[in-house]
This record gives structure tokens, C-alpha cells and sequence, in this order.
């Protein structure tokens, strides 16, 4: 019924590092070339834990953005934007939370464990408690098909699909919904028209996931349909109701294999990490004092790759044959550890050498970097408007 579209964002908590690269950043680029993204600095996510102290906000908001941009996130392909520039993202999530449950909040199972990590911190505000809701309004707003996630977000995921199916089921109801249904399914033409109300058939009667599957094609290609009408026929393949808000599918994303130096998950707050568009000196010291096989003392010690967190690095940056050069002579003592570390060294310098020539011109000229995501903005809003426009309709909000 509504284009493919991807939504992803990221809250501007500091500078982008590796771990964010391989672990988010490259399954970006990927997509990006596939269906039409939308990627925002989700700024209002940053209040949820530094609404004490915001100072840090816009200036990681910038430094985000160059490092997306440096990495090849591609503004000609992406439309990237700020999440507060885009005021209709909260006038969803309020709309929303007059009709989402409280148990479904507290049943999300990152707000427990975020609450025990960050004990310092004073959560006990509804705006960590909504968090996940806000992320709902986020996604919901674009009407996006997929959601670019680790296993650990997948339930995030799962509640944004129930959130928009109560919406929907709430709301979609509309005074004569059947009867303008069975006129929408004249226009389709005396075959086609014939072919939907078997293929609804089976799928209501029998269950046929088959079926609905072949009449969504069905509608996607009859491009004689209006917008109102394509809703209805899709809501009344599977019901009674318009299909107001998109139910988002969850896109697994492979975890990020690069750990810290430490071997623990790489995380500036570990002192662990490093930058997307870190300097070579930087990036040679950082690595040749990484810790390594503590049973290699003495460099006739021999080792095992197994104990090293330097062998992770291998394993993401080194081919195979670099690879057994590594365990061969970790294991028979014959390289020592800052020999072991060199191939590391040079696939990271040679990997952020496009990022850093990338980056300088956005350095060079920041008025670029505003200009992308001004335009950005609004080409989101223009969407967010759209939805919004029905959400408003169907609540009764739509005064004129």
C-alpha cells in the first residue's frame, strides 16, 4: 500500500567510533543503495538520560552527522535529518500514548537492564519510562516497511507493530467502510475484482497467508486506485478497518564482531575505543598498547590467538592468509606481539583514509553539513505531514 522505506537513528551521545562503523554505519551504506532511508539524530532520545546536563547534545549532533557523511552515507541516496526538527514526531507519540497500555512500557526488556546500568542516573522520569513509545512515533510517522536492528531492539520492534495495530484497529473504523470497500473493488476491474474477493476469501475463511500475500501485489500494481481507496482494500482484505499506520518489520543486523581494546564491547565510556576519524599516530599507539595472550611474558613465550583480543581485530580486518600467519606464529612464538598488531595497524589507517578525505571538505565548510540536513529536514517534515494529515482524520482531530 505505502513505498518501501527504511528508518534508522542514532542519539548523539558522542563521537562515532569502529564499533559503530561495523556494527551499524555499513549496513547504512548498504541499504541506502537498496530502498529509499531515512536516518535522523534522534536529539529528544539524548534528553532520556542527559536531560540534566544537554550541553553535549548539538555539538555531538554535528560531529555525528560529518561522521556519517565521512563514512559514505550518501545525501544523494539518504535523507538524513534531525528528530527535532520534525515536530510531528511528538505530536504522534503524544496521540499514541493516550491509547497504549502502561504494562507494554514496562514490559520492554532494555528499560530494566538500562535502569541497572545507568544506576547513576535519575530515571525515574516518564521520559525514559516512554522511550520506547517515542521510538514507535519515530518509525510509525514514515509509515517505514523495515527497521534496521540487533537482536537485542527486536522487541522494540515487536511493540511498534501491536502499537500500530491497536491504532489502527481504534481508529481505522470509518461510517460505511464496507460498502465503500465493495465500490473500491469495482474499480479494480471485472477480473481483478473477481480475483481479490477470492484471494480475501481464502485468506479469511482458511487462513491463507498465500493469499493475502497475492492480493497486497495485486494492489500494489492497480495504479488507477486512489490513496483512499488502496487503504480500504487492504483493510478489508484482512478486516474491517483502514490500514492507517504500517506495521514496521524488524531487519536484523549481524552484531558488530569489532570489540574494544580491552576485548570488552568497544564504548567510549570504556575508554576502549576507537574514533571514526581518528588520527594515524593515535591509531598506531592505541593499538600497539593494546593488552595481548597474558601467557606471552617474554617474546619466545608462546601464545594462543584464542586469549587475544589483537586476534578479534584479525578477524574482522585480515584475510586468510594473514590470519594463519597470526596463529602460526602466535602459537610457535615466532612473531611477537607488535609484529602481530602491524596488519592491523595498516587496514584501519588505510579504512579511515576515504573517511578522513570525505570528512575535511564538511570541516572545511560546515554550512554544507547544514545545508544536507536542512533539506533533509524537509523532506521528512513533508512525509511526517502526510501521515499526520490521517492520523488527525481518523481521530476526529481534523478540524476545519
Amino acid at each position: 500500500m505505502y513505498p518501501d522505506r527504511v528508518v534508522s537513528g542514532m542519539r548523539p551521545t558522542g563521537a562515532m567510533h569502529l564499533g559503530h562503523y561495523h556494527g551499524a554505519l555499513k549496513n547504512w551504506i548498504k541499504m541506502q543503495s537498496e530502498l529509499p532511508c531515512l536516518f535522523f539524530v534522534a536529539d529528544w532520545h539524548a534528553l532520556t538520560t542527559h536531560y540534566d546536563d544537554p550541553s553535549i547534545i548539538e555539538r555531538s549532533t554535528w560531529d555525528m552527522l560529518v561522521d556519517w557523511l565521512a563514512a559514505g552515507v550518501d545525501p544523494s541516496q539518504s535523507t538524513l535529518f534531525i528528530q527535532s526538527r520534525v515536530p510531528e514526531h511528538a505530536e504522534l507519540h503524544l496521540l499514541l500514548s493516550m491509547a497504549t497500555p502502561l504494562g507494554w512500557l514496562e514490559r520492554v526488556p532494555t528499560y530494566k537492564d538500562q535502569i541497572e546500568n545507568l544506576s547513576n542516573k535519575d530515571l525515574a522520569t516518564y521520559g525514559f519510562l516512554g522511550y520506547p513509545l517515542l521510538q514507535a512515533a519515530d518509525v510509525l510517522i514514515y509509515r517505514a516497511s523495515q527497521v534496521p536492528v540487533g537482536d537485542d531492539q527486536v522487541p522494540h520492534i515487536e511493540m511498534m507493530r501491536e502499537i500500530a495495530r491497536r491504532f489502527n484497529h481504534l481508529y481505522g473504523k470509518e461510517k460505511g467502510f464496507e460498502e465503500k470497500a465493495q465500490d473500491a473493488v469495482k474499480k479494480l476491474g471485472s477480473k481483478r475484482a473477481k480475483l481479490y474477493n477470492e484471494l480475501r476469501t481464502e485468506y479469511q475463511q482458511d487462513g491463507k497467508e498465500e493469499a493475502l500475500e497475492q492480493a497486497k501485489a495485486m494492489l500494489d500494481d492497480a495504479q488507477s486506485l486512489s490513496m483512499g481507496d488502496r487503504e480500504r482494500l487492504f483493510g478489508y482484505l484482512e478486516g474491517s478497518r483502514k490500514l492507517i499506520l504500517v506495521e514496521p518489520q524488524a531487519r536484523l543486523t549481524a552484531a558488530s564482531r569489532l570489540p574494544g581494546l580491552d576485548g570488552r564491547k568497544m564504548s567510549k565510556s570504556y575508554g576502549n575505543s576507537i574514533a571514526l576519524r581518528e588520527d594515524k599516530a593515535t591509531v598506531e599507539k592505541k593499538i600497539r598498547t593494546m593488552p595481548t595472550d597474558p601467557a606471552r611474558v617474554r617474546r619466545t613465550d608462546a601464545g594462543d590467538p584464542a586469549r587475544c583480543p589483537v586476534w578479534q581485530f584479525h578477524q574482522v580486518y585480515s584475510d586468510n592468509a594473514t590470519q594463519e600467519w597470526v596463529v602460526k606464529g602466535c602459537k610457535s612464538a615466532g612473531i611477537g606481539c607488535i609484529e602481530c598488531k602491524q596488519p592491523v595497524i595498516d587496514a584501519i589507517i588505510k579504512e579511515q583514509e576515504p573517511m578522513h578525505e570525505r570528512a575535511q571538505q564538511y570541516l572545511d565548510d560546515p554550512s554544507l553539513v547544514r545545508a544536507i540536513v536542512a533539506d533533509g529536514n524537509d523532506a521528512a517534515r513533508k512525509m511526517a505531514l502526510e501521515t499526520m494529515r490521517d492520523v488527525r482524520e481518523a481521530m476526529g482531530l481534523a478540524y476545519s
